[in-house]
């Protein structure tokens, strides 16, 4: 693909610096600041469909956003789960009902999405789900529990992946569903303290949750679930990289600090991270835009996922004895405090992980590029 920005992409960077300069170090919550986005129109202008209160924008000038928001320093995002992959998986699959009842408070920032894929038993797996639903009149009852829910502390909906037809196995026989967080005795969410000291993901439970729409049809989940997953790819990869891009910049300056970067070994490590870092950028650019490809998101996580850790590691590495002393004395309010790259340190332990395993990926490479025999996989 010829990827450029032109005159028009380039009025488009101002409008968003001043926007982000002027709106982004407002000190607001993660809610506050996802309608205050909503109320601007910056939300949901990659989507192919417009009119639920999103702005229009070229393929080059969603690159801009991202760009510029990663550069700005803004508070993080909590709505990005509905916007980056809940809406565009409604606008695949969606009937033109549930479009208009769900878009338009994504885009205004106010309803907030989770993910309820993974289970204890079903992790990379996806196709071992063992959550159920049934039919009750007009609803379904959803039974049962999703792990390494991110931000379903905060979310107002979940879309649930879970097995509508009995007796059922692997991809065959689920829906994808559409469930209301807020039903007390029937959710609940137990959050899952991580080793960083905060608590990102979550557990879910469902005792006969109530969920009133079907993305896609009964029964069609998998084919649902799989376009989602294939939504993590392209703009939102390279706006990454520039957060990634500042955290090696720090890294290199830690490392002059302390005097690191006089050893060969720390210098060479740093350039190929450096290297690296800019040949996914390429890869991005290549596969932006173009024919689906079925590898390239399993691809753009191994690049991404490996790399990131790699640079977590380094981190510590140049700081040397100092790295293993936290920011701030010990007290029990507090047990412990990270600095940055301690930060990165632990939490770039589960790039590999989450999303997908780097195991499942080159599966995936392994049987739908490559053409190589199935993994056997053991019935449910």
């Amino acid at each position: 693909m010829d990827f450029g920005f032109g005159p028009e992409d380039e009025a488009f960077r101002g409008e968003a610096r001043d926007w982000l300069s002027s709106h982004g170090d407002a000190g607001q919550d993660r809610r506050t600041w996802e309608r205050t986005l909503g109320a601007a129109g910056w939300i949901g202008i990659g989507w192919d469909e417009n009119g639920y209160g999103n702005r229009t924008a070229s393929l080059t000038q969603q690159v801009v956003w991202a760009e510029e928001y990663a550069r700005s320093g803004a508070p993080p995002r909590s709505g990005h789960i509905g916007e980056k992959l809940l809406a565009p998986t409604l606008i695949a699959h969606g009937t033109h009902e549930q479009k208009a009842r769900f878009l338009p408070p994504v885009a205004a920032g106010e309803e907030l999405w989770c993910q309820g894929y993974s289970e204890p038993g079903a992790g990379s797996d996806l196709a071992g789900v063992r959550t159920t639903a049934v039919r009750d009149g007009r609803v379904h009852r959803v039974t049962g529990q999703k792990i390494w829910t991110s931000l379903a502390h905060e979310a107002h909906w979940c879309f649930v992946l879970a097995r509508t037809q009995p007796g059922s196995t692997r991809h065959h026989g689920l829906s994808f569903l559409l469930v209301p967080m807020d039903q007390p005795g029937r959710i609940e969410v137990r959050p899952i303290r991580q080793m960083t000291g905060t608590s990102d993901f979550n557990e879910v439970f469902f005792d006969g949750a109530r969920a009133e729409h079907v993305v896609g049809g009964e029964g069609d989940g998998w084919r649902v679930a799989m376009s989602l997953l294939g939504f993590e790819r392209g703009v939102s990869t390279l706006a990454q990289q520039i957060g990634f891009a500042e955290e090696l910049d720090g890294v290199v300056r830690a490392a002059r600090a302390s005097g690191a970067v006089r050893d060969p070994v720390v210098r060479e490590r740093l350039v190929r991270l450096w290297a690296e870092l800019r040949t996914m950028r390429w890869n991005a650019l290549r596969t932006l835009g173009g024919p689906a490809d079925p590898g390239a998101p399993s691809v753009a996580k191994l690049l991404w996922a490996g790399w990131h850790q790699r640079l977590g590691e380094l981190a510590v590495l140049v700081r040397g004895a100092a790295a293993g002393a936290g920011p701030a004395d010990w007290s029990a309010a507090a047990p412990y405090e990270l600095d940055a790259a301690q930060h990165l340190f632990l939490f770039s332990r589960a790039d590999t992980i989450y999303g997908g395993s780097d195991q499942i990926q080159r599966t995936i490479i392994a049987e739908r590029v490559l053409g190589l025999p199935r993994e056997p996989k053991g019935a449910v």
